[in-house]
């Protein structure tokens, strides 16, 4: 409240009286014929910005039916008597002299009037009084009757603070003309409109209104304002009634669909130099921001802005930079996210090539089923802006909204280079609000035009498995894939939340083309399956005279299990050699504790993800490097009785 005061204050002194209060007075002083009744209504008398005047203006009921009338002010010049009248209408519409008043005297700053009548002759009495349209001016002097030190409403023209309502008004079409309307309650039930702009030209004349709807949507004219003057930036209206002469009161403003409009002037009602939503179109101050990035065209990106109307609606903005002069954008709400794409089902307003803006006022959907603001920014879509009507096809700036927006939470996984030398790159899992995740594939080393089929398999990679999700393509022009994953490719799985995902024991594979699946451009091990960066090396060393040596390196995975290594240096070509971890020391002759891959001659490696012994019981990476055991490589599945490389591990390793 105070807020609103301390901004009104600054006004002119035509709409100064807008700070009226009052209160009732009471008088010890019985009923006596010519006392006071008791009965009293006192009026603050507020200055002009010129002036430093304050003071009150209070009516006392007298038992003769007369009414005094007594002013106090203070601020005034001590050389000057102010001439002091009661005037018809409000202080905003003004009017004539309908009780002249004592004047104010310079030395006690006070006047004291016994009003009977009007100075046309009617009677009037007390409750005549308190009841009269009208204001008071405190005029500077007799001979500057044009100049008000201090006014204030009166009667039904006074203003209930409390029930004030103050609506920005923002730039439009000329820089620095913006300001503010304030709607204040009188206590008639009409209703004050006070429009404050700065910057506006000298001698300017500017149209204002109240139209139906959202600035957004735009709409007729439902109340028309006096004219904004350009000198003073100020307009001030009275109204009770729509210009079709509904009637509207306070409360019903507060709730109205509508906005307000400032024009250039009576010939270019089309330029706007202010404007701004009111009533129920007022913003709650909840808002949600989501960016929209560059697509086909090189440099166009922005976001965009859903906020929340006092009646529900939302208000989406989209503001995009490096849209072409007269460009036209079609923009849509399409349902599910960006990776997947799906159809449209908010129409959003074109932007504007010119501006990047586009304004647009959602309340259902394209089949009328309604949305509110809680339920928008938790939807399952995202927003395409395309390059025009006739290329729907061509998106330019695009971007996930509601449940797809992205946490900021990711996990990412290498995809090591396989069949295809040089192509390799990282798959990241990104959480989305709703849960669900979105997985980038970026790959280095494409061909281009390749298209190359990419799914998440079952187990890790040195183990292989079927298909479990099937991803969009990687683009060999740029390497790249998105895709939400919702459920399995069997249906066994309906939902496939982030938090599954980066657990799951799976991998990766990008194959060559959907001709040639056999062959794996690039692979990586996800979820449980991805390396912690943990890892233990130990010796395998030269047995029977073989030549052959190397080392096996246990690697943790965040499951908990192991990727088991074997590389060797002196195997044959097209050797193919049996490896296991036995039980007990190097040279013990101990058992088989856990089968590994065979080493291949040709490369000299082996990989094998352990997580079961022999006897199918579970064996994790801890367990291993405490293991009484050793590794033992052997000649060939014919040969075992040849061991070409052995070393301890575990327990033994020292």
């Amino acid at each position: 409240m105070d807020q609103i005061m301390n901004k009104l204050f600054l006004l002119p002194i035509f709409i100064s009286t807008i700070l009226i209060s009052s209160c009732d007075n009471s008088d010890d002083d019985p009923n006596v014929p010519g006392n006071e009744t008791g009965r009293s209504k006192e009026y603050n008398l507020y200055s002009s910005p010129t002036a430093n005047a304050i003071g009150t203006i209070t009516f006392k009921e007298l038992d003769d039916n007369t009414t005094k009338v007594e002013i106090m002010v203070t601020g005034v010049s001590p050389s000057d008597t102010h001439p002091t009248h009661i005037h018809k209408n409000s202080a905003a519409e003004g009017g004539d002299i309908a009780i002249s008043l004592n004047p104010v005297d310079e030395t006690s700053r006070k006047s004291e009037t016994i009003v009977a009548q009007l100075d046309d002759g009617t009677a009037i009495n007390y409750e005549g009084l308190i009841a009269f349209d009208g204001h008071v001016n405190v005029h500077k002097s007799a001979d500057d009757l044009a100049t008000i030190v201090a006014q204030g409403d009166i009667g039904p023209n006074e203003l209930i603070i409390e029930n004030s309502e103050d609506y920005e008004l923002s730039e439009r079409a000329i820089d620095g003309i913006a300001g503010e309307i304030i709607f204040i309650e009188r206590a008639s039930g009409e209703i004050l409109a006070i429009i404050s702009l700065e910057n506006t030209p000298e001698g300017g004349e500017h149209p204002a209104h109240i139209h139906m709807n959202s600035a957004a949507v735009g709409g007729g004219i439902a109340v028309t304002f006096n004219p904004v003057d350009g000198t003073s930036g100020l307009s001030l209206t009275d109204f009770a009634a729509l210009d079709d002469e509904t009637s509207i009161t306070f409360e019903q403003l507060k709730n109205f669909d509508g906005h307000v409009n400032v024009h250039l002037s009576d010939t270019e009602l089309a330029t706007i130099v202010a404007q701004g939503d009111i009533g129920g179109n007022e913003f709650t101050g909840e808002m949600e921001e989501y960016m929209l990035n560059e697509k086909a065209v090189e440099g166009i990106s922005g976001k965009a802005t859903f906020k929340e109307r006092k009646s529900g609606k939302t208000l989406v903005e989209v503001a995009l930079e490096n849209t072409p002069e007269g460009g036209v954008h079609p923009s849509h709400i399409h349902m599910w996210s960006a990776a997947e794409g799906g159809d449209v089902v908010f129409p959003l307003n074109d932007v504007d090539g010119d501006t990047g803006m586009s304004y647009t006022d959602i309340t259902m959907d394209k089949d009328e089923n309604p949305y509110a603001y809680n339920e928008l920014i938790q939807y399952d879509g995202h927003i395409n802006v395309h390059l025009s009507a006739e290329a729907l096809s061509t998106i330019v700036a695009q971007g996930d909204i509601g449940g797809n927006r992205l946490t900021g939470e990711f996990t990412e996984y290498s995809l090591n280079e396989k069949a295809v030398e040089g192509i390799s790159g990282k798959v990241t899992y990104f959480e989305r609000e709703n849960g669900n995740a979105l997985v980038t594939i970026s790959l280095e080393n494409t061909p281009e035009g390749g298209v190359h089929p990419t799914h998440i398999h079952r187990n890790s990679a040195v183990e292989g498995g079927d298909i479990f999700v099937t991803l969009n393509p990687v683009d060999g022009n740029t390497g790249f894939s998105m895709s939400t994953p919702r459920k399995s490719d069997d249906g066994l799985f309906e939902t496939l939340p982030y938090d599954f995902l980066i657990i799951d024991d799976a991998h990766i594979n990008v194959h060559l083309s959907a001709e040639d699946l056999g062959t794996i451009v690039a692979q990586g091990d996800v979820g449980g399956n991805k390396l912690t960066g943990d890892s233990k090396q130990y010796q395998l060393n030269e047995n029977s005279g073989s030549g052959v040596s190397g080392t096996i390196t246990f690697e943790k995975r965040e499951n908990g299990f192991t990727l088991a290594t074997i590389m060797l240096m002196g195997t044959p070509m097209n050797g193919n050699h049996p490896a296991h971890i036995h039980s007990g020391a190097a040279g013990s002759g101990g058992g088989v504790i856990i089968p590994l891959t065979n080493v291949d001659g040709d490369t000299g490696k082996s990989l094998t993800h352990i997580e079961k012994n022999s006897s199918d019981e579970e064996v994790k990476y801890d367990d291993l490097l405490n293991l009484d055991a050793h590794v033992n490589v052997h000649l060939s599945p014919e040969d075992l009785a040849t061991i070409v490389a052995a070393g301890n591990i575990g327990s033994n390793a020292n």
